[in-house]
């Protein structure tokens, strides 16, 4: 560590009470010793002693520390009441980043503390890195490096039991130095405050996410920095719809970086994309990744069209992807005027390395002054690194590959998107009356509340007698739906409460018995008689309060088979109206909203309302801790909510372990 900050230019001092002096610099036994004002302490000491150095370092008037030290919160029991302790400690006046970090670079001050001493030659540039993990944090900076992206501040949060992501946000979202913002996340405890730490910096500089946890990696995660690996869907979900670019891996994180630090397009529903190509096979690449990605390639205006035939010789692709068949004289003009077109808001160029045939710098500059343009050439690596710094002036990013050339660009494509569904933000939710729910909710009452709400549910009838259910039966005729109705089983399908398409009295009779017999729970014994709804697709929109997000509401494929499949989206609520159909694009089961195999089309808008009232349920009560409309079904009659379970705070339900979304 000490090694690494020689290269500060103020003041360092080495304290150590078995030295006289450390790679020649003199060592003083203890804080007290040192004879002027100390800004920083960087403690590289067993967790034991930590606290009391602290304390010490108080006294001697430090106000900020460093803690490197493992074996805090990550290392069981006996850690977390050290932890503890440096929690109360820095409530008397001492700011602390981590414990359990190998620290930060701040390159362009050439204060890098850090047990890796080559990061004292990172470049200082654009990208800050905020990580969770302190080894991302260095991989993330290197891979950075590497693709000629230079560092403003990075660093790890490790055990975070002060500086955490917020306020780190907050310090990169005013920093003049920080253009883009990368982020690495394992698991948030106070998600919803990170959340709205990511909008506040949305607007002004882009950020780039990264969440672990997508496998079953608590126990290491917890291992590692202390946090819970958490919801990795709704980690993800939460960042981007705050505003951050959510990608899968460090390679598409520093790709999306690369890229972001270059330039950024306007707000935009769905960006155009425009590729040109001076070989067929990598525009394919290109375009293929593009679109599997959810990207829009326009074909071009027949202007456009036109002004390409007459560049570009005969058998060459000239609508969206334009093949030039290789570079040639005019391969500038024709990546202008494919940046130029109206359905244009991105263009996506490849070029091989040829110096005799194509200079990139001359050939697009005149495109990047039309629109935001992305380059990726191949070639060895001296002729591309030297085109870096030349492009990268006119505010256009070179990539060595293809397909990270358009993950690039769909970076760019996907910071539009959220941007432009963050200027929704400010639209007010749908007006929910609160009111006491009054305790523990059955299905009946739970339909009620949503009722209340201008949802749509079967016609019903809560009976306290078989002869009242028998009468049900006779009023409406077959088929009828026979439920338990107990405030107190949650999941009646799983313990044969649900009875459906019952024909006659005798089946009627034989459901009942089934009811009958499950165990009861302390709520009165009562039977929901309902109309058996008409066929149509399922879905289920749920809402639930997380321990660290709060109010959230999702949308999935419903039914018996919703946690089989796993179609779902999930957003903080409450939502806008852009925010609700979004969720419903995301949805991977497209085809069955639209009339599948001749069953009734979902109405969007009327889903769109429902997830949305769902959404300010939860989030105006707040002692109702889940809510689920599970089926809804798409009958022809609308959307019916078949089945409705409100779980409400010291009800005494039995609530089944979490349901990862």
């Amino acid at each position: 560590m000490l090694r690494t900050l020689l290269g500060f230019p103020g003041r360092l001092v080495a304290i150590n009470p078995r030295e006289t002096s450390i790679l020649g610099r003199p060592c003083y036994p203890s804080l007290q010793e040192v004879d002027e004002a100390i800004d920083l302490a960087v403690l590289t000491i067993p967790a034991s002693a930590v606290p009391g150095l602290l304390r010490d370092a108080i006294q001697a008037g430090v106000r900020a520390a460093l803690i490197c030290s493992g074996g805090f919160a990550e290392a069981g029991p006996e850690g977390e009441a050290l932890q503890s302790q440096l929690a109360a400690i820095r409530d008397d006046g001492i700011t602390l980043l981590g414990p359990n970090t190998s620290g930060f670079v701040n390159p362009s001050a050439n204060l890098t503390a850090s047990f890796v001493p080559a990061t004292t030659r990172l470049r200082p540039g654009p990208l800050g890195i905020v990580a969770q993990s302190g080894g991302i944090h260095h991989a993330l900076a290197f891979l950075a490096h590497d693709e000629g992206v230079g560092i403003s501040i990075g660093v790890g949060l490790g055990n975070a039991v002060d500086v955490g992501f917020a306020e780190a946000l907050e310090y990169l979202g005013d920093h003049p130095q920080t253009e883009v913002i990368a982020l690495h996340v394992e698991g948030l405890r106070n998600g919803r405050e990170v959340a709205r730490s990511v909008a506040a910096v949305a607007d002004r500089k882009p950020l780039v996410a990264l969440v672990a946890g997508r496998a079953d990696v608590t126990e290491l995660a917890r291992s590692h920095t202390g946090a819970l690996a958490g919801d990795w869907n709704l980690t993800r979900s939460a960042l981007a719809q705050s505003g951050a670019v959510v990608v899968d891996d460090l390679t598409e994180l520093i790709d999306a970086a690369a890229a972001l630090t270059s330039t950024r397009l306007p707000p935009r529903d769905e960006p155009g994309v425009a590729v040109v190509t001076g070989q067929a096979g990598p525009g394919l690449v290109i375009s293929e990744t593009l679109l599997a990605a959810g990207a829009r390639i326009p074909e071009l205006s027949d202007e456009t069209t036109a002004r390409l035939g007459s560049l570009l010789p005969p058998g060459t692709f000239q609508r969206n992807p334009v093949d030039t068949g290789r570079p040639g004289p005019s391969f500038g003009d024709v990546v202008s005027a494919a940046a130029g077109d109206p359905s244009i808001d991105l263009t996506v160029v490849y070029a091989l390395s040829e110096p005799d045939a194509l200079d990139p710098l001359a050939a697009l500059a005149p495109a990047a002054e039309r629109g935001p343009v992305v380059f990726a050439a191949g070639g060895a690596d001296d002729d591309v690194s030297e085109l870096r710094a030349g492009l990268h002036k006119l505010g256009i990013p070179l990539f060595r590959s293809p397909d990270r050339a358009a993950r690039g660009a769909m970076a760019l494509v996907r910071d539009s998107r959220l941007r432009a569904l963050g200027l929704t933000r400010s639209a007010e939710p749908l007006p929910v009356a609160t009111h006491d729910l009054g305790g523990p909710l059955d299905e009946h009452a739970a339909k009620e509340l949503l009722e209340r709400h201008g949802l749509r549910c079967p016609e019903r009838r809560v009976c306290e007698t078989r002869a009242e259910a028998l009468q049900a039966f006779r009023t409406w005729g077959p088929p009828v739906v026979a439920k338990l109705c107990d405030a107190g089983v949650s999941h009646k399908s799983e313990v044969g409460g649900v009875h459906t398409g019952i024909p006659d009295e005798a089946a009627l009779v034989a459901a009942l018995d089934v009811i009958d017999s499950i165990p009861p729970t302390y709520s009165e014994r009562r039977y929901l008689l309902e109309r058996q709804a008409g066929p149509g697709v399922e879905l289920i929109v749920g809402g639930r309060r997380d321990e660290s997000f709060g109010p959230v509401v999702l949308l999935g494929v419903g039914g018996l088979a919703a946690e089989a499949v796993r179609d779902v989206a999930v957003r903080l609520a409450p939502l806008t109206v852009a925010e609700a159909a979004s969720m419903i694009r995301e949805l991977r089961a497209q085809p069955l909203l639209h009339g599948f195999r001749g069953l009734p089309p979902v109405d969007l808008e009327e889903l769109s309302r429902i997830i949305r009232i769902v959404g300010d349920l939860v989030h105006a009560h707040e002692d109702l801790l889940e809510l689920d409309l599970n089926p809804l079904r798409a009958t022809s009659d609308g959307l019916l909510v078949l089945d409705a379970m409100a779980i409400t705070e010291g009800s005494g339900v039995h609530r089944p372990p979490d349901r990862p979304t």
